[in-house]
């Protein structure tokens, strides 16, 4: 559903810019709905003391999930870009910080942080087992991660007539998982507890400790 990317000073990806959170398109905002509804309930399971948001992107949710900790500790972390710094800095909150780091080689301790999660990023990372050992490594309980849910994603970007040069694939999308492929490579890291496909997504929590 996107249709740029922005691109940071080594020529790696750092995401989509379309904003489909805000998206007046009718189609894109019932999408979205069922999307965060999802997401909306794994996070009530969880119900997470603090967290870290891999990739956060503009801070959105980052800064929907600060809200909703109240005076609890989130941290978001992305690649550094001039355009999602601007984000930031109008998305504040006093228990919310942002940090400019790779998702590969998190600054933080063991199980310094309730949750992790990675939404909408593992698909563009370069190793994402090596993330998701970080994120393992970083979280106490809990690791919540979405990705698009291939191949309905590259099918819908070709229905909508996009990316037919890559097959539908969107710019900076470098791995690809069916739900399947997806909920067996999240077993290596924890206990896969909720699945959830949001059309045209996979969305898991995971548990990995007590």
């Amino acid at each position: 559903m996107s249709t740029n990317v922005t691109v940071d000073g080594e020529g790696t990806v750092t995401g989509n810019t379309f904003d489909k959170y805000g998206s007046s398109n009718p189609v894109v905002r019932r999408l979205m709905e069922g999307f965060h509804r999802d997401l909306d309930e794994l996070w009530g399971i969880a119900s997470p003391t603090s967290v870290l948001d891999v990739g956060c992107g503009e801070g959105i949710l980052t800064y929907e999930w600060a809200q909703r900790l109240g005076d609890r500790r989130i941290v978001g972390i992305d690649l550094d870009d001039p355009e999602l710094r601007r984000h930031w800095a109008g998305r504040s909150r006093p228990n919310l910080e942002y940090r400019v780091t790779k998702a590969e080689n998190l600054p933080f301790a063991e199980s310094e942080f309730d949750m992790a999660a990675a939404i909408e990023v593992l698909e563009h990372v370069p190793d994402p087992e090596e993330t998701l050992c970080e994120m393992q490594r970083c979280a106490r309980r809990w690791i919540l991660v979405s990705v698009p849910r291939e191949p309905i994603w590259r099918l819908t970007n070709l229905a909508r007539g996009a990316y037919w040069r890559s097959l539908g694939n969107t710019p900076g999308h470098v791995n690809h998982w069916s739900s399947s492929a997806f909920t067996r490579l999240l077993s290596n890291y924890g206990e896969v507890v909720e699945v959830r496909r949001p059309f045209p997504w996979t969305m898991c929590l995971v548990r990995v400790g007590d």
